[in-house]
Formats: structure tokens, sequence, C-alpha cells
């Protein structure tokens, strides 16, 4: 059952990211692109998903303990701002840039056969090993 709920809101998810259309890199780098051909139409994306999110984490947190189906939800707990985080979040913010793509979006791009999110979906699973190599060999396991 787990799985099931997983597939169904991931595909919701990939659907409402094909609809509004940030599968495609083209609209998203024109997002970007404040001084040429800027199109403002993803803030309205934006928005309406913080407001859902928002409704959404007031319903689910303010009610439940725990999800339906496991034992406690998954979320971060750390507040604290490191050389890790800022790090990872200009490879994510660069990589975003560059090519249009963010993992939320690249993956429902596939199922609409985007070359490019093939591509960048292959640079990204590199990029993932390529950290978690770096992070076992040059990071310390956190004392316990």
């Amino acid at each position: 059952m787990k799985l099931l709920t997983a597939f169904i809101i991931g595909s919701v998810f990939g659907l409402g990211i094909a609809i509004s259309g940030m599968a495609n890199p083209a609209k998203v780098l024109n997002f970007f692109d404040i001084a040429g051909s800027w199109d403002p139409s993803l803030l309205f994306v934006m928005g309406g998903a913080l407001v859902i999110t928002a409704i959404g984490y007031r319903l689910v947190f303010g009610q439940r303990t725990a999800p339906l189906f496991d034992k406690g939800f998954m979320v971060p707990t750390s507040t604290q701002i490191d050389r890790y985080l800022v790090v990872g979040s200009a490879v994510f913010g660069t990589g975003w840039g560059i090519s249009g793509f963010c993992p939320g979006g690249a993956i429902p791009a596939l199922g609409l056969g985007y070359v490019e999110a093939m591509q960048f979906v292959g640079a990204m699973i590199a990029g993932i090993v390529v950290g978690r190599l770096i992070n076992m060999r040059f990071l310390k396991p956190a004392a316990a």
C-alpha cells in the first residue's frame, strides 16, 4: 500500500509539473532570463504550490502524529545552515539555471521524451554517486 500511495502521489506531482510547463526546460530558462524573454508564469505555479503545500501541511501535521502507511514522518529536523547546505544549494541552482531542469521537473520530462531530460537525469545520478563518494572519503560520521 505504501508503494501504491507513493506511485499515485508521484504521478499527480508529475502530471502537475507537466501541465504547468515546468518539465519544459525552455519555459524554465525563460523564467530565469529576467533581462531577456522573461516568462513570469512560473511564479504562479510556485505560488499555487506553496498555498497547496501550506494547507496540506496544516491539515496533516495538525491532525496526525504519523502518516497512514509508516511509523513516522520523515521531515528534516536540522535548522543549521552549514557549508554543505550552501555548497549543495549552489550546485543545485547552477544546474537548474544551466539545464532548465530540477529533479522534480526532469523525471516527468523523461516521460515526455526530452533527450535533455535523459542527459540531466544521467548527470544527476552521476552527481549523487560522486557526492556520496566524496562524503564517504572526506567526511567523518557524526558522533553518536
